[in-house]
């Protein structure tokens, strides 16, 4: 199952994680797939303390900060930071790698509410980099408010 395929899951679809982490090389554990789990549930990113607040006391701070730190390292999920510098963190949309991380659009960041989207669908220009020089992220986002404060 691609990454794009598992963000398109609902809460009440299965989604098999067990395949996505082998996938990836990662060992199958209870942290790992519940984080998944509890991610792929997301309309926008999310942040550690808001995973621990869904999450509870199934998962300890520090086994939930590896498990997302694993899951950045080999091109599962991306970090973006809100408006107050909190890291939050989204799958990512493409097919990423330990090695090759192409998760390159905008993010869009409600100044309301402080949610951050990704919006895979806008897509960004190439860009001529120096010689000497080797791209490894571009990070574009976009402020505004998100469609449920707008209804607000």
């Amino acid at each position: 199952m691609s990454k794009e395929q598992l963000q398109e899951k609902t809460v009440h679809e299965h989604v098999d994680f067990t395949t996505l982490l082998k996938q990836y090389q990662l060992k199958v554990t209870q942290p790992r797939l519940r984080t998944l789990e509890v991610i792929s549930t997301k309309k926008s990113a999310i942040s550690q303390p808001e995973l621990e607040k869904l999450i509870g006391k199934e998962i300890d701070r520090v086994t939930l900060y590896r498990v997302l730190a694993s899951f950045e390292e080999k091109g599962i999920l991306h970090k973006i930071f809100d408006l107050n510098g909190t890291a939050t963190y989204a799958l990512c949309s493409t097919n990423c790698s330990e090695h090759n991380h192409h998760d390159q659009h905008v993010h869009f960041i409600c100044r309301s509410c402080n949610s951050v989207f990704c919006m895979d669908e806008i897509t960004l220009p190439s860009f001529n980099i120096p010689e000497g020089y080797k791209l490894e992220a571009v990070a574009i986002n976009a402020l505004g408010l998100c469609d449920q404060c707008q209804e607000k």
